[in-house]
């Protein structure tokens, strides 16, 4: 990987645009050359509009970079969206259109049967489908997409146990981070000291992209997996970090120490387990009976990596446990550049 590959951030200013820029400022594979936004923010430095939320300096090579609009041309191969999902899916569809490789952390278009939802250590396989979608609407360019945060950190404990034992039903319950709200976010005097039971379109997104990202990929697209699944999403006064509380039924139920093991030796493909982003272990399985914790177990494996903890029999299906995962890093900006490196690795950025 001699060659760094030029990538601009769409929505560069906000929460998840932030996150892209830090983690793309000093990539191995790729060079940051386009920072865009708002028609306010265009033509500005990005140092000037940008309220700097990351706990490591703006480094003064980008803060100097100008602000552009949200429209192609821009001198990049792959073009990382985190843009409002109001406006996103015009703007992504002429960046591919234009011949760009787009990564979108939105959910317009996770649910288009030709659109990958892609976890790298999960379906690998499922980047084909851009195949599909370049026959169907004829553009030489791409659109991917990773899951909604609080499906990210779900699918990864899910896939080992899944593949180990066939999942049959599943429950799930969520504790998100406010910072899942994005910035300003949820208002003070509506999320301190208080839970919030209801996030918009939150439970449909997780049943539906889990079963589309643990499907299996067809001639014509992805053929959803077939388990239930019923989630609870909840917002709770933590900055970062999503838990989720999972019980799990299977057609062949396991034991305790099965599943651990499924769980701690689960692991991507060759190529996957070489990329820049992804973590080792990619579970990190918590014995401790009060284990996980936001506070101190979210930063494991550099943000990527998904903790599972309190793993032990369910009363009413098979198996319980407790799952912690990085709502802006796993669950966004983290995991569309673990995107951009498989597609990298495998030549497809050529």
């Amino acid at each position: 990987m001699t060659a760094r590959t030029p990538v601009a951030v769409l929505g560069a200013t906000g929460t998840v645009g932030q996150k892209f820029v830090r983690l793309l400022a000093d990539h191995p594979w790729f060079e940051l050359v386009a920072v865009a936004a708002s028609g306010q923010s265009a033509g500005r430095s990005y140092g000037e509009v940008v309220r700097w939320r990351e706990t490591t300096p703006l480094p003064s090579r980008i803060a100097d970079m100008v602000v552009q609009r949200c429209a192609p041309p821009l001198d990049a191969r792959v073009v990382f969206s985190a843009l409002d999902a109001d406006v996103a899916g015009d703007i992504e569809q002429d960046f591919a259109r234009s011949g760009a490789v787009v990564i979108t952390n939105t959910r317009v278009h996770r649910m288009d049967p030709d659109v990958p939802v892609v976890v790298p250590e999960v379906n690998a396989k499922h980047v084909d489908l851009i195949d599909l979608q370049r026959r169907e609407r004829r553009w030489s360019g791409a659109i991917l997409a990773n899951p909604n945060c609080s499906t990210a950190a779900l699918v990864v404990a899910l896939a080992p146990l899944h593949a180990a034992f066939g999942l049959e039903k599943v429950f799930v319950a969520t504790m998100q981070a406010a910072s899942g709200a994005g910035y300003p976010g949820v208002a003070s005097l509506d999320i301190l000291s208080n839970v919030i039971p209801f996030i918009g379109g939150e439970e449909e997104k997780m049943e539906r992209e889990t079963a589309k990202i643990l499907g299996t990929l067809g001639t014509g697209g992805v053929v959803p997996a077939a388990f239930m699944l019923s989630a609870h999403c909840n917002r709770v006064p933590v900055i970062d970090g999503h838990m989720e509380v999972v019980s799990a039924g299977f057609r062949d139920a396991p034991s305790v120490a099965a599943a651990t093991q499924a769980l701690s030796g689960f692991a991507g493909s060759d190529i996957v387990r070489e990329l820049p982003s992804s973590p080792t272990p990619v579970i990190e399985v918590e014995l401790r009976p009060d284990r996980p914790q936001p506070r101190l177990d979210l930063d494991r494996g550099g943000g990527m990596a998904v903790t599972v903890g309190r793993v032990r029999p369910c009363t009413l299906l098979d198996l319980r446990f407790v799952v912690l995962g990085h709502n802006t890093i796993r669950g966004a900006a983290g995991a569309a550049v673990q995107i951009a490196e498989l597609l990298k690795a495998e030549g497809r950025l050529a």
